[in-house]
């Protein structure tokens, strides 16, 4: 590898040249011979393309090889520019562009839709808080609109702070990570089962079929709004299935239903060579099930019980509670190998708390109050696979990803 070439003068002049047209094959490399012609050196490029037009800027040294003039520089960059009845801006300066600031973020922003006063709203926070927008880029236009903005200036945790009480204010959902190369490095997913990965509570399924759903279903809500010990509430809730045929088990299985963009988050994250796992205070009777159906690399949840045929109305083993989900989380990324700062989780209730916390991002997807003010970022759309975007996966990754097995 060779030595690194210092750092641009900030006295050495340079050319910004500034291309504007329509979009068509051959822009690019059209430019870069055209200047290739001056011996000018590349500093920065950017190119953005939108509806067919395109804005293509490259910064680079003046001419100063072979008795060549910016003058003929710009005649001829503006003759080619002309030949494809595109518009060309070349502006004289010195220099690189400036440093970006220490403490440096990725903001991701989804909207559904993503408005204006949004947009102004967030962009205003970040500017607010002396902080820049180096760059803005869109990784999604469906299910959601998810932009994100590259920011440095100010430290993360800050930022997310004071980008969460006014996402919540806007009605927009925002997440902040640091920038850096371990974000694309998070290789292990674990989320909660009931009410994320799935749209049911796996226990009222069950109860469904025991004739008691509405008293379970209120047990399950008071206990996912923190109001009660889950532990009790699980062993309430399930003596209540005492008696059922333990072939209700493969009824239960057949009513799952998944929540939409389930299939395409896990596939997408398994092609991108993450690791994808589950806990949950439900009943391994279904989260096994749902391991052998979507590849999942961990699954841990409880056992009940079945004797001759029936269920007992207990459970069996270790509780997988509040306590017990980060406890799985940690050995999850034990063996893959994962340091826990790499990791995502996923919940939606007051028992799942520990397990965002513990992660190196912690997302409330449609969460209850309490868990969307404590955990790292919330996603409030029905769509699961836009926890993607927060990963600064792009619509086109996952569509290069997609098998035709779901739609939104």
């Amino acid at each position: 590898m060779s030595a690194s070439q210092p750092p641009l003068g900030t006295d050495i002049p340079t050319l910004l040249v500034k291309i504007f047209g329509k979009d068509r094959p051959g822009i690019t490399a059209g430019l870069f011979e055209t200047l290739a012609a001056y011996s000018v050196d590349v500093i920065d490029i950017e190119q953005v393309v939108s509806r067919g037009r395109l804005v293509l800027c490259a910064l680079v040294t003046a001419p100063t090889a072979g008795g060549t003039t910016e003058g003929e520089l710009r005649a001829t960059v503006h003759g080619w520019a002309e030949s494809l009845k595109l518009q060309a801006e070349i502006i004289s300066g010195t220099g690189d562009n400036r440093p970006r600031g220490s403490g440096r973020s990725h903001v991701t922003v989804l909207g559904h839709p993503l408005t204006a006063e949004a947009t102004a709203a967030i962009a205003g926070r970040i500017s607010d808080m002396g902080a820049n927008i180096d760059r803005i880029f869109r990784l999604a236009k469906y299910p959601v609109t998810a932009v994100e903005f590259a920011v440095s200036g100010v430290e993360t945790e800050p930022l997310r702070t004071a980008l969460a009480t006014e996402s919540h204010e806007i009605g927009v959902d925002v997440a902040v990570v640091s920038a850096g190369l371990h974000r694309r490095a998070q290789r292990l997913v674990v989320m909660d089962v009931d009410s994320t990965l799935i749209q049911d509570e796996v226990i009222e399924l069950f109860a469904a079929h025991a004739g008691c759903e509405d008293e379970v279903a209120a047990v399950t809500a008071a206990a996912m709004r923190g109001e009660l010990d889950f532990e009790q509430s699980l062993h309430a809730r399930v003596a209540l299935l005492e008696g059922l045929d333990a072939s209700v088990v493969d009824k239960v299985r057949a009513e799952v239903r998944l929540t939409p963009g389930a299939r395409t988050l896990i596939r997408t994250l398994k092609r991108l060579g993450f690791q994808v796992g589950v806990v949950s205070g439900g009943f391994t009777q279904v989260t096994d099930d749902l391991k052998e159906r979507l590849g999942l690399d961990f699954a841990s949840a409880n056992t009940l019980e079945i004797k001759d045929g029936k269920l007992t109305g207990r459970v069996v083993g270790d509780i997988v509670d509040r306590a017990g989900k980060a406890r799985l989380l940690r050995a999850f990324a034990a063996e893959a190998g994962v340091p826990l700062s790499q990791t995502v989780a996923i919940g939606d209730g007051a028992n799942d708390l520990d397990m965002l916390n513990a992660a190196g991002l912690g997302v409330a997807f449609n969460a209850k109050p309490v868990v969307r003010k404590a955990a790292h970022t919330a996603v409030n759309v029905p769509f699961l696979d836009t926890v993607l975007y927060l990963l600064g996966v792009t619509r086109e990754e996952v569509e290069a990803a997609d098998d035709g097995t779901e739609e939104h």
